[in-house]
């Protein structure tokens, strides 16, 4: 395909889990790809980034949209409001709205849309929120004045998605299973590579074709049978399965929230979904987006693929890409005096007896299986405590074991800034009574720049007199809990050089740093 006959996208939701490996299956297809992002910097580090164009904008805002929709040919909404509190149909409906509007404004020829596959014969006001609201985006878009696919897909199964991630954790960790009466409900997975698939054949469908279609897997399962195989596939003895009619969606996603990473303001809307059977009726896509051998993949293929991934660390985005609705996503202010504001800080700074490369593979492995390198019980702790308040808690983990990019979950952080081998910026996800950052820098020290310096910045600003409190009560633990952190990561880092052959790279994964402190990963 010619550069001049190139069909020219824009991607909503690419720093989520599905636009994510979108932009890069589009861009591979031979397509010009631009992204539409709140946050264009989280895009930054991801591989392909020098290959798409990002433009800063909302799909809330029709002045964003607009420009984003400039000379563009076929628009994808990926965006959704999941877990996003009160209120979230109404923006979902605006949203949409504003979308559509915009792309037949520009001349836009197709708006492509994932949605959620619904029961059939259930009426619309029966549905959970986010199914309800799903479909009614997916209307709005097939009647406006643009032509529209809207894929619907119910459980996807994927290295890294939210779904993959609440069977895999559910099956893994519970060999003696209590659950909800909807685990005997049917539905039919599809594997996140059919649905990348669909969604890429669909920018080249005819301008007449305006319509739903149902995509899924050829297996029309259970979730009890899910589990069930997961664990055969993972190898795992057979699971004890005991359903109690009594556990509603809101007590399951409590339990999954427990059990599971997924927190429970996205664990209710999965489980919820599961409530009503949805299998696909159709299979129609196929006369626009043919199948090749061997596809759409059976559910067993799907969890292979996904499992290798996940045990090769290949996983390219996940569930928790996406930014937390209701948490912070403001860079940190540069404002040294913070507007007036109050602005409480922990400083830590020590030499290493260490390279600053070696001290940085430290920094850069920091979370996640590799942990906090200080007091993991206290962190243990502050993870359950975010948990029961609808927090995202301490079991992200990380999307790599070794590196990390600009937008990755990291726990109950959030990565807002690399610079690499120099300074890593966190900003806290947690549930708390104002905004939080730990910035971790490795410099060379001043009088030996074979040497490293490690700086370690806790940084606080505090919302209302609750911020003020929160703050001087958790103050005493800092010396033990920062403190602790610093010393500790300097002496990581003065065993990888000790225990690095002489002229070899200090550069390898910090996870195989000997003695880093592991927080517990449930």
């Amino acid at each position: 395909m010619t550069d001049a006959a190139a069909t020219r996208c824009l991607v909503t939701g690419a720093t989520g889990y599905i636009g994510g490996r979108l932009v890069p299956a589009l861009l591979d297809a031979g397509h010009r790809v631009r992204c539409l992002a709140r946050t264009p910097q989280k895009l930054r580090d991801h591989p392909w980034a020098g290959r798409a164009e990002v433009v800063r904008g909302d799909v809330t805002d029709p002045g964003s949209v607009a420009e984003a929709m400039r000379d563009i040919d076929v628009a994808y909404y990926l965006v959704h409001a999941l877990g996003s509190g009160s209120g979230f149909e109404d923006r979902d409906r605006g949203a949409a709205r504003v979308f559509a509007e915009q792309a037949r404004a520009a001349g836009v020829r197709r708006i492509v849309y994932l949605g959620g596959l619904t029961p059939e014969g259930i009426p619309l006001r029966e549905l959970s929120p986010h199914l309800r609201s799903r479909a009614e985006v997916g209307e709005i878009f097939l009647g406006s004045a643009v032509p529209a696919t809207v894929l619907r897909a119910a459980v996807i199964i994927g290295s890294g998605s939210a779904s993959f991630e609440m069977l895999r954790y559910l099956t893994e960790r519970l060999p003696v299973m209590v659950t909800p009466s909807w685990v005997g409900t049917r539905c039919q997975p599809i594997a996140v590579r059919d649905v990348l698939r669909y969604l890429v054949g669909s920018a080249g469908m005819p301008p007449e074709i305006n319509r739903a279609f149902d995509i899924g897997g050829p297996d029309v399962v259970t979730y009890e049978q899910m589990m069930r195989r997961y664990a055969e596939v993972a190898e795992l003895p057979k699971r004890l399965i005991m359903r109690v009619p009594m556990l509603t969606p809101g007590l399951s996603s409590h339990w999954i929230g427990l059990v599971t990473p997924v927190p429970r303001a996205l664990a209710r809307p999965l489980a919820e979904s599961l409530r009503h059977e949805v299998v696909c009726h159709e299979h129609d896509i196929a006369a626009h987006v043919p199948d090749p051998p061997g596809a759409p993949l059976g559910f067993d293929q799907a969890l292979v693929l996904a499992l290798q991934r996940v045990r090769d660390a290949k996983v390219t985005t996940r569930w928790s890409s996406a930014g937390v609705p209701g948490a912070p996503s403001d860079p940190l202010p540069t404002d040294p005096d913070w507007a007036g504001g109050s602005l409480y800080t922990d400083r830590r700074e020590l030499p290493v007896d260490a390279s600053p490369a070696a001290l940085w593979r430290v920094v850069e492995g920091i979370g996640g299986d590799n942990g906090w390198y200080s007091f993991p019980l206290a962190w243990a702790v502050r993870g359950w405590l975010d948990r029961l308040v609808g927090g995202v808690g301490i079991r992200r983990g990380r999307r790599d074991a070794a590196t990390l990019r600009v937008g990755d979950s990291l726990d109950f952080w959030r990565v807002e800034e690399i610079e690499p081998g120099a300074l890593l910026r966190l900003r806290a996800e947690m549930r708390l009574p104002g905004l939080a950052w730990l910035e971790l820098y490795a410099d060379p020290d001043p009088a030996d720049r074979r040497r490293a310096r490690f700086r370690q910045r806790a940084l606080f600003h505090p919302h209302g007199l609750l911020g003020h409190l929160y703050w001087w009560s958790v103050s005493p633990f800092h010396a033990v809990v920062f403190g602790g952190m610093a010393r500790n990561i300097a002496k990581a880092a003065e065993r990888l050089e000790r225990d690095t052959p002489q002229g070899a790279s200090a550069a390898r994964p910090a996870a195989e740093v000997p003695g880093a402190s592991s927080t517990p990963q449930p």
